[in-house]
């Protein structure tokens, strides 16, 4: 299975997907391509350090978001993706874009998700008083953040936490919970019938 990353920021969860192929951890996944909207962010540089397609699309030089969209899929297409991943993707995808990719986009967010979904969802976490947060990959749907939910990972948030360490404990859980979906999503070990999301065993 080809997986194309789109990324916009540092890359974190790019880097931990990378450092599982490395490994052999993600089954039959292979990072085709990378491509991100932000010429020099920090996932641009993991992946060319890697040996990494990318591909470069500044959504500021687009007048539309379909446009912006039109362009990626057009930058995706040579190199055969079966499964496009959002690591820190700060775009909302087109309704046209996930018809062309319709049940194989996948994203990862900082959240249990359907609580706090949106940007700083540690923070709405943390100011909300919450007990629990955590992070979840999830099917992506035209809503924000409302594609059904595919595993999810708990962290509790402690009595002495500020935002940064709740973010940080969130993120650590990201990057262990991102490449083993990819790897059952790549194994067909994962079916959806409605909302509801089954993961067969190993």
């Amino acid at each position: 299975m080809n997986v194309g990353v789109l990324a916009s920021g540092t890359g974190s969860n790019l880097q931990a997907l990378i450092d599982a192929a490395g490994h052999d951890e993600l089954g039959p996944a292979r990072l085709a391509v990378v491509g991100v909207n932000v010429p020099d962010c920090g996932a641009l540089t993991r992946a060319r350090a890697a040996g990494l397609a990318t591909f470069v699309i500044d959504h500021r030089a687009h007048p539309t978001r379909d446009a912006f969209d039109q362009a990626v899929l057009a930058a995706l297409r040579p190199h055969a993706v079966d499964l496009v991943v959002l690591a820190g993707f700060m775009r909302i995808l087109t309704p046209a874009f996930l018809a062309a990719f319709s049940g194989r986009v996948i994203n990862v967010h900082p959240s249990l998700l359907p609580a706090f979904p949106g940007v700083h969802s540690q923070a709405q976490a943390f100011r909300h008083g919450a007990k629990i947060s955590g992070c979840t990959v999830h099917f992506v749907e035209t809503g924000v953040d409302s594609g059904p939910i595919i595993a999810q990972t708990a962290v509790a948030v402690r009595d002495d936490d500020d935002e940064e360490r709740l973010r940080l404990r969130i993120l650590a859980e990201e990057h262990r919970l991102l490449p083993a979906v990819v790897r059952q999503i790549a194994e067909g070990r994962v079916s959806v019938q409605g909302r509801r999301v089954h993961v067969a065993p190993g």
